[in-house]
Formats: structure tokens, sequence, C-alpha cells
């Protein structure tokens, strides 16, 4: 409740009617938003313009290519450890490299002499079935050769010093001697294998020799751990001395995603 007090110091202009107090609302031709003069007249209220706002541009496109050399050179710097950042660059293996290696091999070979025809996977595995079989039949006929004239030496008794010095029966000296002539030519039989079919297929030489290591560089690739094999779950083929064929080397693909897949481990392809 107001007091006297109060009410006294209201301004002019405040009437008080029943204890309740109203503004009266001075309208005077200064009043910015008054409708009508001080004559009483209504005018129309004029209405308030909005500025137009400009859009903020974040980046504004430059009207004149720049031709700084120290500016062009920054930002090539900038874009460049932007892509490094952003991107990660992952590091080929040493099965990727080889791989990689023998295809160039094979690309510079074919370049060099484009007269040869391209030595197909298949007539490839025939030729190394050939090679092999002729390694196993001189090795076979080294280790009997070296055997019979390893015996037919030491009857002569031209070995009698050496087997006079070794503390050990003379017929097991002997016997051991034999034996060892016959490793001896066991050994020496796929080096004659090799020079033998090198002499009969030379056409196929240098061929060989590229389509070799792009295959032992795909074996490297996909063949598995050894260290996680068991006697239950044994290494297939860890050499691929067994593939013979095209259809052999996706059957030995089969034979490994066989062994990781009973080890429980992804099969990289």
């Amino acid at each position: 409740m107001l007091t006297s007090t109060t009410t006294t110091m209201l301004r002019g202009g405040v009437a008080r009617s029943t204890g309740v107090l109203q503004p009266i609302l001075i309208r005077t031709t200064m009043c910015p938003y008054s409708t009508t003069t001080t004559s009483g007249q209504k005018t129309a209220a004029k209405p308030r313009l909005m500025p137009a706002v400009r859009p903020l541009s974040i980046m504004p496109t430059p009207t004149t290519k720049c031709t700084d050399p120290l500016t062009l050179r920054f930002r090539h710097q900038m874009t460049q450890r932007r892509q490094a950042s952003t991107t990660t660059t992952r590091q080929p293996t040493d099965t990727e490299t080889d791989a990689r290696a023998a295809e160039a091999v094979a690309a510079r070979q074919a370049a060099a002499h484009p007269e040869q025809a391209l030595l197909d996977w298949n007539t490839f595995f025939q030729l190394r079935k050939t090679r092999r079989r002729l390694q196993q039949a001189f090795s076979v006929a080294g280790a009997l050769g070296g055997g019979v004239g390893g015996a037919l030496f030491l009857s002569t008794g031209a070995a009698e010093a050496v087997v006079g010095k070794i503390p050990l029966d003379p017929f097991v000296t002997l016997g051991l001697m034999t034996f060892s002539f016959s490793a001896l030519g066991w050994l020496v039989g796929p080096v004659l294998g090799t020079v033998v079919f090198n002499v009969f297929k030379s056409r196929f030489k240098s061929q060989m020799a590229v389509k070799e290591s792009q295959f032992f560089a795909r074996i490297k690739k996909h063949r598995v751990d050894p260290t996680s094999s068991s006697v239950q779950n044994p290494v297939p083929d860890f050499y691929g001395e067994k593939i013979s064929s095209v259809a052999g080397y996706r059957q030995w693909l089969k034979d490994q995603r066989a062994f990781l897949k009973k080890r429980g481990a992804p099969f990289i392809q």
C-alpha cells in the first residue's frame, strides 16, 4: 500500500483513481511509435527497414591467381603434410618385394627377347617335372656308381693306411667308406641332371629361371607359418615341391587354407 509521501513524489501526468495508479502515455510527435499527431490525425506508420545482411564468407575466393613462388611452394608443402597426416603408407613386406622384383625381371626378359614365345605356367610345370625326374635318375645312378666305384677302389688296398688309423673293425670302416661314396654320388646326381636338362632345353633356360623366381615368390607369400604345426596338423608341402600343375597349385592353396582353418587363423590372399 502506497503512502502519501510516495504519492506526492509521482510526476505530473499520473492520476489517482480509486487507489489504483494508471500511467497516462503522453503521445507527442517526438515518439517514433505514435500513430497520431498532436492534432488527433492518424498517420500511417512507417515500416522499419532492416539493413541487408551480407553473408559471411569463411574462405574468400581469390580474384587473381597467385604467382608468387614462395607462396605456391608453401601451399604445396602444406598440402603434402595434410595428405601425409591423413593417409598412412604401408611398407611392403619381403614377400611382396620379391614378387614385384620377379615380375620386373619377367617384364625385362620379355622386352629384351620379344621373338621368344612366352612360357606359360602349364609348360613350366611340365618342364619342372622333367628336370626333377632327370635329377632323381642321376641321383640313383650316382649313388649306385659311387658305391660300386668306392668298393672297387677300397678293394685294391689303396686305403689301408687310413683304415689302420681308425679305431674300428676294418669291415665296419670299409662299409662306412663305401656308404660315403654312395652318398657323394647321390648328392652329385642332381647337379648332373640339371646340366643335362639345360643342354637339351637350352631355349627355356632363361624363362625357366624367371618363372621359378615368380613361383617361389608366390610360395613364400601364401605358405603358412610352420611354428604352429603339430602332429595332428602338419605343414602341407612347405616348399611346394609336390606342385606339378596349375591344378596342383590351387590344391596347395586349399591345403594352406585348411591348415589355417584348423589353427583358427585367417588366410591372407
